[in-house]
């Protein structure tokens, strides 16, 4: 294909270019979220609310693997996007490679390790006990297709560095669709219920890495994809780990905060389960422009530092954070106004309904601060402060939060304790990594990467 489908983020207008490319991953996204919203859909439509609390108990279980290897993906695509910028092709070419087959194994030994302890890992949750069998059905067979979640993310992160956000996007549509048609053939003619819409999504899963496979070799041949190239650069697997490991434990380390936290939303019944379940498949749709957008600049950044135009860099963040705030209060306002005929979509259950309706009032006022964690992480990131970013976030997102938790929850065992949770741990992470990076840019540290010359 050449390189028809790349962008060159170092010149032209940033509003457009910023938008234009978060717009694809915005909406692949979305289609993402649909294809696993469907999943509760379909199953608290046609089979019921016990099966409707068991997929979406094993939501942070799945979260904690698919945040790695996201968070992996996005590390090392700050590698491959300043390599792009810079026009050092062999680098990229060999970046490409070796993190590929990095993520081939990660993700064969993170399915297996899932499989085997799928009870454990519902224990950890605190999986009520009138779903826990359904519920690790499902997880077993979901957790076997993690290996295409990790090849996917990886494919994905090289096709947006070199500015093709739209082949990723293309991929997700077409896996979406599937899905919603599996789920329902699979669910409801074929009754195979919650083990259904596991098998419906591990097929599109695996429709999706085969679609972006395709187009990465037809990438530019200076460095498209070939099995013959597939290897191990120590020296490269180092830098990929640096910049993507950081991100990774990140992602995975508040997934794992995410873990007990369902143990108090567990504990309140397998209703409240279900109904915050849904509430947080709809959260995610209004939070998916900020994480777009926190995409974007992460490619951004690093294309701009590669190409040494930095005065392009603190405009572009600027931006990136009017245009995440603008898309909160458009997706965030029908949300709230209209919270029980959204979630009514998934389930009637008058239980459910207040559950999740309690949680997206909650909620829905302080998206903002998603989005200012979003942007500002994606930023350092694209400056290669990933470890830092990584512990900021898990003093903000972990440490602060479950001490909240563990406080209020002992004060009062109210389930409003575990909702306000979610902006105590927004707030404190912006504040953590705004900080620091006011620590950056007034000691010139920023300005030191530009002046590194080792890409």
């Amino acid at each position: 294909m050449s390189t028809h489908r790349t962008m060159d983020l170092t010149e032209g207008n940033i509003v457009l270019q910023i938008m234009q490319f978060a717009a694809p991953i915005f909406v692949g996204n979305l289609f993402q979220n649909l294809y696993n919203s469907v999943d509760s859909l379909v199953v608290g439509n046609f089979v019921g609310k016990a099966a409707l609390a068991a997929v979406n108990t094993c939501a942070p279980i799945s979260n904690l693997l698919i945040g790695f290897f996201t968070g992996m993906s996005a590390g090392a695509s700050v590698l491959f996007s300043r390599s792009f910028g810079a026009k050092n092709y062999d680098k990229l070419r060999d970046s490409i490679h070796t993190t590929l087959l990095f993520a081939l194994i990660i993700g064969l030994s993170m399915a297996a390790f899932g499989v085997v302890f799928s009870r454990q890992l519902l224990g950890i949750v605190g999986c009520p006990q009138d779903v826990f069998a359904d519920a690790n059905r499902y997880l077993k067979v979901y957790i076997a297709g993690i290996l295409f979640t990790s090849i996917y993310n990886v494919e994905a992160g090289v096709l947006r560095a070199v500015g093709d956000s739209r082949s990723p996007f293309y991929a997700l549509v077409t896996a979406s669709c599937l899905n919603i048609v599996l789920d329902i053939l699979l669910v409801r003619f074929a009754g195979l219920g919650v083990l259904g819409v596991a098998i419906a999504t591990v097929i599109s899963q695996l429709t999706s890495v085969s679609l972006v496979f395709r187009q990465m070799v037809h990438m530019d041949e200076q460095y498209r994809f070939k099995f013959s190239r597939l290897h191990i650069d120590r020296q490269l697997l180092m830098e990929v780990i640096d910049l993507g490991l950081p991100a990774g434990i990140q992602a995975s380390l508040i997934s794992i905060s995410n873990l007990f936290v369902h143990r108090y939303i567990n504990s309140f019944g397998s209703t409240a389960t279900a109904g915050v379940g849904i509430g947080q498949r709809l959260d995610r749709f209004v939070s998916m422009p900020c994480q777009a957008l926190g995409l974007s600049i992460t490619t951004f950044v690093s294309q701009n530092i590669g190409g040494g135009k930095k005065e392009r860099i603190t405009a572009g963040m600027r931006i990136t954070f009017m245009l995440g705030v603008a898309s909160v209060l458009i997706m965030g306002i029908p949300l709230y106004l209209n919270a029980e005929f959204f979630l009514g979509l998934f389930n009637r259950n008058p239980g459910v309904l207040h559950y999740g309706a309690q949680m997206i009032h909650l909620l829905v006022p302080f998206y903002w601060l998603m989005c200012a964690s979003q942007v500002l992480s994606g930023s350092l990131r694209g400056y290669g402060y990933s470890r830092q970013v990584m512990f900021l976030s898990l003093i903000g997102m972990i440490g602060i939060r479950q001490l909240f938790l563990y406080i209020s929850m002992h004060i009062s065992w109210n389930i409003i304790n575990v909702f306000i949770g979610f902006p105590v741990g927004w707030f404190s992470q912006s504040a953590c990594i705004f900080l620091y990076y006011l620590y950056l840019k007034r000691s010139g540290k920023l300005d030191q990467v530009f002046n590194k010359t080792d890409l």
